[in-house]
C-alpha cells in the first residue's frame, strides 16, 4: 500500500472496500491494482453500479452475443451478465479472503430490488444468487426493508453470508441485528460451522445529510445553518453505540463461544454530496474499530491523497451525536420521517437502475440477433 493515509486507516481497524465493480476493471487489471497499491479489501455492487457499467463501452458484447444465441430471456441475461462479474471479483479477492479467514476479500452482490417487499422472493433469489456465483467469498445483499428482516434470518440461518443494504434508521439497524443473530442461532440448530458466516451491516451517510440539509435550509435559521452535515455522521455514530451494546450482550457471547463472527457495520454512501464539505468527511470522521469503510473509487483517491486519520472518531461523541439528532428534532426535523423517506427512495432509486439495466440488456439481445 502507497497511501500513508491508507496504511492509517487499516490500522486502526478499517477495512477499505470498493463500491464499483465492471468488467472493465476485471480485465485491465485495474481491481487488483487497488488491491496491490491501495489496500482494498473488499467490492460492493448494486443495481446502479451494474447499470452504469453494462451501458459503457463493448466488455460485454461477446457475452451478450452468447447470450443471445441460446435464447435467455432479458432476466436470464442479466442474472448471467452480473454473476459472471462478481464470480470473476471472487477470484481476484481470494488470497485477501483466505489471509483475513474469511472477513475480507469480499464481493457482495444484490438481490433484484423489485423483491425489497416479497420475504419468500428475496430468500429464493438469495439462495439463487449464492449457488450461481459458487464463490465461498460472496456475499448476498439483501436491504433491511420490514420484510427483508425475515429473509436475513432465513438466509443466514441456511449457512449464506449476507450483507444488509439500506439501512438508515437507528432502530431498524438494531431490528437488522436481532435478525442476524436470529440467522446465526437458526444455523447451529442445524449444526452449521458458524465460522464460516459472516455478515456487514450497511449503514448509509451522505444520503441523510442530503435530506436533513435541504430541510435545515427552508428553516433557514442560523440554528439551522450550524446542523448542516452533522446529521448522517451523528446517525452512523449512534449506530455504533448500539453495535457496542448488542454484540456485548449474553445473547451474542453464547453464539462467539459456537465459534461466531459479528456483523461489522458498514459504512455506505460515502462520497460526499456537498461541495461546501471535505471530500473525506464520510472517511476520516467513521474511523472506529472492526468497521468497514465502501468508497467510489473518486473517494478513495480522495482519502489515499490528502484525508488526515486521527484514531477513533466514533466512540468518544456519543453524547454529541445525540444531541446533534435531539437539536434536529426541536428544529421541527421528524427523524423517523426522514428515514422512512430515506428507505423508499432507496428501494425506488435501485428499481429503477435495475429497470434501466433490464431496457440496456434487452437492447443489447436484440442487437446481438438482428
Amino acid at each position: 500500500m502507497t497511501s500513508t493515509a491508507l496504511q492509517d486507516l487499516a490500522a486502526n481497524g478499517v477495512s477499505i472496500w470498493l463500491d464499483d465493480l465492471s468488467r472493465e476493471r476485471l480485465t485491465s487489471g485495474g481491481l487488483q491494482k487497488l488491491i496491490d497499491d491501495k489496500g482494498v479489501v473488499g467490492v460492493t455492487t448494486n443495481p446502479s453500479i451494474f447499470q452504469a457499467a453494462l451501458s459503457e463501452g463493448h466488455a460485454y458484447d461477446t457475452q451478450v452475443r452468447e447470450l443471445a444465441d441460446s435464447g435467455r430471456s432479458v432476466d436470464e441475461a442479466v442474472f448471467a451478465l452480473t454473476t459472471q462479474d462478481v464470480r470473476d471479483a471472487c477470484d481476484v479477492f481470494l488470497p485477501v479472503y483466505q489471509a483475513t479467514a474469511g472477513r475480507d476479500g469480499r464481493v457482495s452482490i444484490e438481490v433484484d430490488p423489485r423483491l425489497a417487499h416479497d420475504t419468500a422472493g428475496t430468500v429464493e433469489e438469495a439462495r439463487s444468487l449464492a449457488a450461481a456465483v459458487d464463490r465461498p467469498n460472496v456475499l448476498i445483499k439483501i436491504p433491511a426493508t420490514v420484510e427483508g428482516l425475515p429473509a436475513i434470518t432465513q438466509v443466514m440461518g441456511s449457512g449464506i453470508s449476507v450483507n444488509v443494504t439500506l439501512i438508515f434508521a437507528l432502530d431498524r439497524y438494531r431490528a437488522v441485528m436481532n435478525a442476524f443473530l436470529s440467522g446465526l442461532e437458526q444455523a447451529r440448530e442445524g449444526d452449521a460451522d458458524l465460522s464460516g458466516l459472516h455478515s456487514v451491516a450497511s449503514f448509509f451517510v451522505s444520503r441523510v445529510d442530503t435530506e436533513v440539509d435541504k430541510r435545515l435550509d427552508e428553516i433557514g435559521t442560523d440554528e439551522a445553518k450550524a446542523l448542516r452535515g452533522k446529521a448522517g455522521i451523528a446517525n452512523a455514530r449512534l449506530a455504533y453505540q448500539a453495535y457496542e451494546e448488542v454484540f456485548g450482550t449474553p445473547r451474542w457471547q453464547s453464539l462467539a463461544d459456537a465459534g461466531a463472527n459479528p456483523q461489522r457495520p458498514l459504512w455506505a454512501s460515502t462520497g460526499v454530496k456537498d461541495p461546501a464539505y471535505p471530500d473525506t468527511m464520510y472517511v476520516t470522521e467513521l474511523v472506529a474499530p472492526g468497521t468497514v469503510n465502501t468508497m467510489p473509487e473518486k473517494t478513495l483517491d480522495a482519502a489515499a491523497d490528502h484525508a488526515e486519520i486521527t484514531g477513533d472518531r466514533v466512540t468518544p461523541y456519543y453524547a454529541e451525536a445525540a444531541e446533534v439528532l435531539d437539536s434536529l428534532e426541536r428544529l421541527g426535523i421528524s427523524y423517523s420521517e426522514v428515514t422512512a423517506q430515506l428507505e423508499r427512495e432507496g428501494v425506488d432509486k435501485f428499481a429503477k437502475s435495475w429497470g434501466e439495466l433490464l431496457d440496456g440488456v434487452s437492447r443489447e439481445l436484440e442487437k446481438a440477433t438482428a
